[in-house]
Parts: structure tokens; C-alpha cells; sequence
């Protein structure tokens, strides 16, 4: 077993360092996906399990989404679904949030047409019955993934090994089950969002109609088996992206591109037609033309706080184009 170079130079807590040892195996190593579902979902030491405001531009907040710009984000995709619903009833179905948030949603103090509203947070059982806007903002991308990376033409998984206080990244044998592109570069890295493929999955099988909804960042699998040598998964502390993803467990978070393929699989593998990935510039103008329209005119006159969050969604600089949506219907 090889080793790489990262190691952890900001520690662990004690606290962390006990749960690692407590869940690794006799050479104290695990996966990578095992390690960040450990970072992030521990019941008492995972980054999305502390007591802690995480989304936003205050102090001690680590990154924004478009749920930062307030409510005329929920406004905007509350016009886009009930357009999205074609000639349905936006009456008749329960716009689910999944993934949101503690104390609140995208739809939280948002007039919209849907017959009910309702957020599933972290830890919370997924059941969806009946017709359903299901939708989610960065959800997919912080499901733990796996790191491969290319060794004199073989996949060779990158797992985290405690030695001493410290961890670092190792180098093993891929298990020959493991379904990866087929690259010839060597020292190509490849992160494997397997898990966020899995949840998709996960909600499609279940037994209810209607449109499904996902802002993330990702890529085709061809652009990251072409086009991503360094792979993409990153950490976020404080308003700082790194490839430090080893440092401070718990208290950063971690993530990396979904492949958009792997979730219209699971979507069309389950009876949903043709899903559709868009900027999320051109979804919302779109899909939700008449609300921005609308939006515009009210505040043409003055160079107002929703106008600002509008060009923070719209514009290709900001988040226009860094998040995309994937999008399908089931009738």
C-alpha cells in the first residue's frame, strides 16, 4: 500500500479523532466515502450535524447558495415548477424540499400556487407518495464520493489512514467490481459521486408522480474523464475553497461535481422522460421569464436589494452559470 502526499496539517479533534478510530479498520484506514460521511454526517462530530449557521455572508458562515439571496429565489422557482407542471394543476401537488436548511426553506415566506409545502432535513426519512414538485439545491453534491487515482494503467483507490493523530491519504488496490471510465493518463484523478446517483435513485423508486428539480454543480461524465486530471472535489472554510480535504474533519465542508449522467440514469431507469440539464441562468429565464420580467419592472427605478440578488442568479459571473439543474417529469 502506497502512500500519497496530503496529510492533515490543521488536527482533528479528539473528539474526531476517537470516531475515526472507533469506524476504521485494523490498519486504522478507511475509504474515502466512508471517511466523509464520518466528516460530514456524524450524529456528534459531523460538519452537517453541528448547532452552527453554515450558508451565508455573515462571520463564521463557510460558503452562500442561491437560497442566500433571499426570497426571490423561491419566488422564481416557485414560477418555474408550476410552469414546468405543463397543463397539471400546481394545486394539486406538494412542493417537497429536500435537504434544506435548518430553520427554513427556499419557500419560506413565498406566496406560491402549490396545493402544500414541506422541507425533509437532514436525518429525516424521504417518503414521497402522491403528485410532487421534489426538489433539492446542492443536495447531490455533498454526498460522500470515492477518489480514484491512475497508476501505470490500473485504478488505485485513495483511502485516509490515521497515523497517530494525523491523517493522510493512502494509495490501494481497486476491488475489480468497481465500475470506472477508462482513462490512460497516468496520475489522472477521478472522484466518484456513486452515492449521489444512489440517493437519485432512491427518491425516482419511490411511488409518486410529478417534476423533479436539482440546482448542483456538476459535469458529464465525458468532462470528468477528459477534462478534470486533478479531479474535483474541494473543501470550504470560511469562505475559502481548498484541496485540503483532510484538515479540521467536522468543521469544513467537503463535495465535489455530481455527474449529471449518473442522476439522468437513475431518473430515466425509473420511468421519468427525457430529464433535461440547463445553466441555471437559462432555467430561470426559461422557465420563470414572467416573474424575472415582472421582478425588473418593480424595481427598475432603483437599484434595490432584490434587484442585486437577481444578477447574482442571472449573471454568468456569479452563480448563472457555476450551478446547473437537471429537470424531469414523471406522469
Amino acid at each position: 500500500m502506497g502512500s500519497s502526499a496530503q496529510v492533515s496539517p490543521a488536527g482533528a479533534t479528539p473528539e474526531f479523532l476517537a470516531a475515526f478510530r472507533t469506524a476504521a479498520d485494523a490498519e486504522a484506514t478507511m475509504s474515502f466515502d466512508r471517511f466523509m460521511a464520518l466528516a460530514l454526517y456524524h450524529p456528534h462530530v459531523g460538519y452537517y450535524r453541528r448547532d452552527r449557521a453554515r450558508v451565508g455572508y455573515g462571520p463564521g458562515t463557510d460558503f452562500f447558495t442561491a437560497t442566500t439571496s433571499g426570497p426571490i429565489f423561491g419566488e422564481l422557482i416557485a414560477a418555474a415548477c408550476a410552469k414546468l407542471l405543463g397543463p397539471a394543476d400546481p394545486h394539486e401537488h406538494t412542493f417537497i424540499e429536500i435537504g434544506a436548511e435548518p430553520g427554513g426553506g427556499v419557500l419560506t415566506g413565498v406566496a406560491h400556487p402549490f396545493g402544500s409545502s414541506r422541507t425533509i432535513r437532514l436525518g429525516e426519512p424521504i417518503e414521497l407518495s402522491g403528485p410532487c414538485v421534489v426538489f433539492s439545491n446542492e443536495l447531490f453534491d455533498a454526498q460522500p464520493f470515492s477518489r480514484y487515482v491512475r497508476r501505470d494503467g490500473q485504478w488505485r483507490e485513495i483511502a485516509v489512514r490515521l497515523d497517530g493523530d494525523t491523517l493522510r491519504e493512502v494509495e490501494r488496490p481497486t476491488l475489480p467490481s468497481t465500475a470506472l471510465p477508462a482513462i490512460d493518463h497516468d496520475g489522472y484523478h477521478f472522484d466518484a459521486p456513486h452515492e449521489a446517483a444512489a440517493l437519485a435513485a432512491e427518491l425516482a423508486r419511490q411511488a409518486w408522480s410529478g417534476l423533479f428539480v436539482a440546482f448542483d454543480y456538476g459535469k458529464s461524465l465525458r468532462e470528468l474523464s477528459e477534462a478534470t486530471p486533478a479531479g474535483t472535489a474541494r473543501a470550504y472554510h470560511l469562505h475559502t475553497q481548498s484541496n485540503d480535504l483532510l484538515s479540521r474533519p467536522g468543521e469544513q465542508d467537503l463535495t465535489c461535481h455530481v455527474c449529471w449522467d449518473w442522476l439522468s440514469d437513475a431518473l430515466q431507469q425509473n420511468g421519468f422522460a427525457s430529464p433535461v440539464i440547463e445553466s441555471q441562468e437559462a432555467f430561470l429565464i426559461r422557465h420563470a421569464g414572467e416573474a424575472i420580467a415582472a421582478i425588473s419592472a418593480s424595481e427598475a427605478s432603483r437599484a434595490s436589494q432584490r434587484k442585486l440578488a437577481l444578477l447574482q442568479l442571472l449573471h454568468p459571473a456569479h452563480l448563472g452559470q457555476k450551478f446547473q439543474v437537471l429537470h424531469a417529469r414523471r406522469d
